[in-house]
């Protein structure tokens, strides 16, 4: 009963992190409320897209009558914005998911038009938009920024998903268990440390590489925080096996667990992969940052 308790808490704090990790993530879809003819619209605005995708952002609008215009321009650079009208259009679904269960064969609204960017490279934008009661500017102080990235193959980043939500539940679950002194935490630990190699240190720069073009950005090489914290996790849980090798000493196994869930709790693709448009060079959005602070100060 107290392990069946144990791995239950351990599956309710994994799906939390999940989905904690994908909500606030700097790519996930910006969304805002807009008030247009009177009427509320929850707007999804596109944050990342894929080489494979089309190069548009989209307003979820169903009213006709409405204009709306999209300012862009490309990130950290002096460029001046450009503007590129809105359309309404509908695009077929082609998705088995989508077509047999969910029964949706089509999906319309407003599309505008974005120039395609090599991976890593960014576009910030803001959106404008008429109706009856006149022009508003939605986010122009805050723009939102679009990453694209090369497309990455399914029998890579679909087990690569997987085994990392697998290891971060025996991370979770051997902390708990060692924290509750059951012998089998060691069992877990090691199986934790096999799947956060197999996940993070093998799928995971084979993602990067697909994406972005380079396989690994972190320590020694760069400061791409992705990489940096896998690695950071991965450290303390070969620290946390090899310790408990030859006897049980549960604290390494609660800290590396600890360190994990800590992880997790960093935004996926925050200060990830950012191409510096000056140099043509991949670069990380942390290190680009804190150039650019030290450029406008001096």
């Amino acid at each position: 009963m107290k392990r069946t308790l144990v791995w239950i808490l351990a599956l309710v704090i994994t799906i939390v992190a999940a989905y904690y990790q994908r909500k606030t993530g700097p790519t996930y879809p910006k969304r805002i409320t807009a008030e247009v003819n009177d009427t509320a619209c929850n707007l999804r605005l596109v944050r990342s897209l894929g080489l494979d995708e089309r190069p548009e952002v989209r307003l979820n609008i169903p009213d006709t009558s409405v204009k709306a215009v999209l300012w862009y321009k490309r990130f950290r650079t002096s460029d001046e914005y450009t503007a590129v009208h809105f359309v309404y259009r509908t695009y077929p679904v082609e998705s088995f998911v989508m077509n047999r269960i969910f029964r949706m064969y089509s999906e319309s609204g407003y599309y505008a038009a974005i120039p395609q960017q090599a991976p890593a490279g960014k576009l910030q934008y803001f959106i404008e938009i008429t109706d009856s009661k006149g022009t508003q500017a939605l986010l122009k102080e805050t723009p939102v920024v679009i990453r694209f990235k090369g497309a990455v193959p399914g029998y890579i980043l679909t087990p690569h998903i997987l085994i990392m939500f697998i290891a971060m539940l025996f991370s979770t679950g051997a902390g708990l268990l060692a924290l509750a002194k059951i012998p089998s935490f060691r069992k877990y630990g090691f199986w934790t440390l096999i799947l956060l190699t197999a996940g993070g240190m093998i799928l995971g720069p084979l993602v990067q590489k697909y994406a972005f073009g380079e396989l690994w950005t972190g320590i020694p090489i760069g400061w791409d925080l992705t990489d940096n914290k896998t690695l950071i996790a991965f450290l303390f849980w070969v620290l946390a096996v090899v310790m408990n090798r030859n006897k049980a000493r549960p604290g390494y196994t609660i800290i590396a667990a600890m360190i994990l869930l800590i992880v997790y709790s960093v935004p996926h693709s925050l200060f990830g992969s950012e191409l510096d448009y000056s140099t043509g060079i991949v670069i990380q959005g942390a290190l680009l940052t804190f150039f650019f602070r030290i450029k406008k100060n001096s």
